[in-house]
């Protein structure tokens, strides 16, 4: 039904940046929400960042000031610009949309390493 394909991950070192993209297709649908959530295995999944389809934000209180998110909804597509990265960053980053209703889709996860 509803694909979510994110992109850009990788290795980084500390203090520099990457910019996350997860592209929806499969399904004509329009996307209330669209976020980002990180795990680290054997951890929960923790919400990173969300935005509406109106345009507004929110985000968790660790990335405030240091990532921003976006999306165009022509596209189906959010993004994540993740600056001034640390290892404390380093997670699987999952791309997460909500159309108007109860239920949610998630990505495959892309894999973010914060390392020297």
């Amino acid at each position: 039904q509803v694909q979510l394909v994110e992109s850009g991950g990788g290795l980084v070192q500390p203090g520099g940046s990457l910019r996350l993209s997860c592209a929806a297709s499969g399904s004509a649908v329009s996307f209330n929400t669209m976020g980002w959530y990180r795990q680290v295995p054997g951890k929960q999944r923790l919400f990173v960042a969300r935005i509406f389809i109106g345009g507004a934000t929110d985000y968790a209180d660790s990335v405030k000031g240091r990532f921003t998110i976006s999306r165009d909804n022509a596209k189906n597509t959010v993004y994540l610009q993740m600056n001034s990265l640390a290892p404390d960053d380093t997670a699987v980053y999952y791309c997460n949309a909500a159309p108007f209703g109860p239920r949610s889709y998630w990505g495959q996860g892309t894999q973010v390493t914060v390392s020297s």
